[in-house]
């Protein structure tokens, strides 16, 4: 990757060339309060997702946004360190939201979360405007969920087939896996474009992501979006919405999108700090009321339309394997299927960690042949058995011959483990890992 470029007013420059509706006459105001990384304005005709500019104090020109109001004042969070910013800091209002150049020039790039370049390349020169975040597509019109999307991961295609136009959730702890899995996934799939958001990461986990999960293949097709641990609540959620806004205009060009986003648990944490900083009351685990409407949106601007498709996986993070979280409850109710990576499984060094009997793909039975579904069950039914006796089958107490169904799933194990178990180079394609399935299950009788 190219070392950014050290100009910072370079990159406000790119951000200010976004921003719409330019006027000639500018607002200006000062700061009112600033507390808790809010900061307010008194008799600035701003509106909700307006942005401004606070100058002054050593500031150096950061971007602001409007997220609310509070006793006539205008509550501005910053979209990127604001510096020192005192009573004679001054507030410029810029204008209606922020809109990022689109189009085929972005494939291979990675954009932060106000659509300036991070790979120090230079800002994409044309192409069509992807603005503020939009609606879902009408749901008489978005096409259903037919066809299989591979991902080149046998326990998925196999076992957990994975459609296009799908909303798929992976759950995990940390350390088991996913980014590897993810990273596999985008450089293998058969979609025609990637777009990926890296939403909360640490910036070391960004760029091993990059290099070495995702590498130069499938950097090469991608569009990253990246906002980082460090950056302001607003820019991670902006980020959010700037890589959704992204695949939902390559999927209107008629592209098959994967969306892929690590972490929504990370994107639910930005939504927590702008709710509770313009004054919403927590409700469970401190989650405003606004998170519980932002998910479903947030899932709906996905899938299929009616002109091309957006496949997503997104991953959320589950504290001490609890599924009981607020977040992981909601997106099981949202999704179209979730895959729970186990901590079991990773010790014992099963990768990719994907509990085949915890998980479920909603739309299977619509993508599959009858062939491949008989096979994925019987295979799901024996695994069951398995899994069920192995703690009596692991101490020797139990007998060869007590049940028939047992000593077939003993005598396949082997055979079954090395379908599930996948190298991060090993590549299998969607027909490769059906015909693997049935002849396995062919055995089974």
């Amino acid at each position: 990757m190219v070392a950014p470029s050290p100009d910072r007013h370079f990159d406000l420059d790119w951000a200010y060339r976004g921003i719409e509706a330019a006027r000639t006459l500018r607002y200006r105001g000062r700061i009112d309060t600033a507390s808790g990384g809010v900061l307010t304005c008194a008799g600035m005709p701003a509106r909700v997702g307006d942005v401004a500019r606070v100058e002054g104090a050593g500031s150096g020109g950061a971007l602001l946004e409007a997220v609310g109001f509070r006793e006539g004042r205008v509550v501005f969070m910053p979209l990127e360190d604001p510096g020192p910013v005192g009573p004679e800091s001054e507030v410029v209002l810029l204008g209606r939201g922020l809109s990022v150049r689109g189009g085929r020039e972005l494939m291979g790039r990675v954009l932060d979360g106000l659509g300036r370049p991070l790979d120090g390349g230079p800002p994409p020169a044309s192409g069509g405007d992807v603005a503020r975040p939009g609606s879902s597509p009408h749901p008489l019109t978005r096409r259903p969920i037919r066809e299989p999307l591979g991902t080149g991961v046998s326990s998925l295609d196999g076992l957990l087939s994975f459609g296009r136009g799908q909303r798929l959730g992976i759950f995990a702890g940390g350390g088991v896996g996913k980014s590897t899995l993810l990273g596999k996934i985008a450089r293998e799939s058969t979609a025609s474009v990637n777009v990926i958001a890296l939403i909360g990461e640490r910036g070391l986990e960004v760029r091993s992501f990059i290099e070495d999960s995702l590498g130069e293949e499938g950097l090469a097709r991608s569009v990253v979006v990246v906002a980082t641990s460090d950056m302001p609540a607003q820019q991670r959620y902006r980020a959010t919405f700037l890589a959704v806004s992204l695949a939902e205009s390559f999927r209107e060009e008629g592209d098959d999108v994967l969306f892929i986003m690590d972490s929504v648990t990370r994107f639910a944490t930005a939504v927590r700090e702008i709710g509770l900083a313009r004054g919403e009351p927590p409700t469970m685990r401190g989650y405003p009321p606004s998170l519980f409407g932002s998910l479903p949106r947030l899932v709906e601007r996905l899938g299929n339309s009616s002109v091309g498709t957006a496949s997503s996986l997104m991953t959320i993070l589950v504290e001490g394997d609890d599924m009981t979280d607020p977040v992981a409850d909601t997106m099981r109710a949202v999704l179209d299927g979730h895959v729970i990576l186990s901590r079991d499984l990773g010790a014992r060094q099963h990768y990719p960690a994907v509990d085949v009997l915890a998980s479920v793909s909603r739309a299977m039975s619509a993508i599959v042949d009858p062939d491949h579904a008989r096979a994925a069950r019987r295979f799901r039914e024996l695994y069951a058995t398995y899994r069920e006796n192995e703690d009596l089958i692991t101490i020797g107490a139990y007998r060869a011959g007590a049940s028939v169904e047992l000593d077939l799933a003993v005598k396949l194990l082997p055979r079954m483990n090395a379908f599930l178990r996948q190298g991060t180079e090993e590549r299998r394609t969607f027909a490769e890992t059906r015909r693997e399935l049935l002849a396995i299950m062919e055995e089974a009788g």
